[in-house]
C-alpha cells in the first residue's frame, strides 16, 4: 500500500507545478520532495509527473491519481476536525484571507490578541483584493465585503459596511461643498477601481434610489491609496466606513451629501462547508465578531453613523 504521507507531497507538487515551490510549501528540502514523490512512483509502478528542465505536468496517471488524493486530504481533514471539535481548546493552523486595506486596518492589529487567547493556534494570513478560491487556495476562513455569490460556502454576516461620499476641508473650501448628487458631475471625483462600476454612486433618498455617473482623473484600486489622494485635496470620493471613521473625526476629511445614505453592504465571514467545522475557524469567527462589536463596528462609531435597526 503507498505511504500515506506521499499523498500531500504529491498533491503539493500538482497544485504549485514544481518540486521547489511544493518543498516551500511544505517547509521541507526540494530533495526530499523529490524523493518521497520517486518512492511513491514506485510503488505505483506509474509515473505521474512529466518532467523537463523547465516545467513539470501530471502525466494521465498522475491526473487521475490526484483526483483521488485530494479526496483523501479532504476525508482526513474532516477526521481532524471531528476529532478537534472534542479537545478543550482549539489547536491548529488557521489560514484567513483579507482584502488588503481591511487586513491592515482591522484584522493585523486583532491577531495578537486573538493568538494570546488562543495559544493552541498559528495563523497565515494572506491579504489580496483579488477574488480567492478558498477550496483551491487551501485557505480556512475568509473575510468577504458586499454581495455573495451563490457558492457551497458558509457565511455568518459579521458587520454592516457602510460607503460615505468625502473630502478633504481645503478641497471643498475651493470648489463647494455639493448640495444635490447632481452636483457631483461640476466636481472632481475619485474612484476605486475594483467596484462593479466605479463611475456610477447611488444614494437612497425618500422619492427612492438616484444614481450618477461621476467624472475623475483618479482611479486605483486601494482603498487606502484612495483616501490618502482624498485627504491631499484632489477631490471627492466614495470610501467605507471603516477607512474614512478614523478620518472623519480627526477632521482630515469632511462627509458630503452627509442627509443622504448610500447602499449598504455587509462583511462576512466565509468558510467551506464541512460535516464538522474546526475549532479554530469558530474560535477566530467568534472572536473577529466581538471585536468588530456585534452589529455596530467601531469604525461606524467614528464616522458618526447610527445603526438603522
Amino acid at each position: 500500500m503507498t505511504e500515506i504521507s506521499a499523498i500531500p507531497v504529491f498533491v503539493a507538487v500538482a497544485e504549485n507545478g514544481s518540486f521547489a515551490a511544493a518543498a516551500r510549501k511544505l517547509g521541507i528540502t526540494k530533495s526530499a520532495v523529490s524523493k518521497r514523490i520517486g518512492i511513491l512512483e514506485a510503488n505505483l509502478g506509474a509515473q505521474l509527473f512529466h518532467r523537463s528542465t523547465r516545467s513539470i505536468s501530471l502525466t494521465e496517471a498522475g491526473e487521475i491519481y490526484l483526483s483521488h488524493a485530494v479526496l483523501a486530504l479532504g476525508s482526513a481533514q474532516e477526521a481532524e476536525d471531528a476529532v478537534a471539535a472534542l479537545q478543550g481548546d482549539p489547536v491548529g493552523h488557521l489560514k484567513l484571507s483579507v482584502p488588503m486595506s481591511f487586513g491592515q486596518l482591522h484584522v493585523a492589529p486583532a491577531v495578537p490578541e486573538f493568538l494570546q487567547q488562543h495559544s493552541g493556534i498559528t495563523m497565515e494570513l494572506s491579504m489580496d483584493d483579488r477574488f480567492v478560491d478558498l477550496v483551491e487556495s487551501g485557505m480556512d476562513v475568509a473575510l468577504r465585503a458586499g454581495t455573495l455569490p451563490d457558492s457551497a460556502l458558509i457565511a455568518r454576516k459579521l458587520a454592516p459596511i457602510h460607503s460615505v461620499l468625502v473630502a478633504s476641508p481645503d478641497y471643498l473650501d475651493r470648489a463647494g461643498n455639493p448640495v444635490h448628487p447632481q452636483d457631483l458631475t461640476d466636481h472632481e471625483c475619485l474612484h476605486y477601481a475594483y467596484s462593479r462600476d466605479p463611475l456610477e454612486w447611488k444614494f437612497i433618498s425618500e422619492d427612492g434610489e438616484i444614481a450618477v455617473k461621476t467624472k475623475g482623473k483618479f482611479r486605483v484600486n486601494n482603498s487606502e491609496a484612495l483616501c490618502t489622494t482624498l485627504i491631499a485635496g484632489l477631490g471627492i470620493g466614495r470610501l467605507p466606513t471603516f477607512i474614512a471613521g478614523k478620518h472623519l473625526a480627526s477632521g482630515r476629511l469632511r462627509r458630503v451629501l452627509s442627509d443622504l445614505a448610500m447602499p449598504e453592504q455587509a462583511l462576512y465571514a466565509v468558510f467551506p462547508e464541512r460535516q464538522h467545522i474546526p475549532a479554530k475557524v469558530r474560535a477566530f469567527v467568534e472572536f473577529f465578531a466581538n471585536h468588530l462589536g456585534n452589529g455596530l463596528p467601531y469604525w461606524d462609531r467614528e464616522a458618526g453613523i447610527t445603526p438603522t435597526r
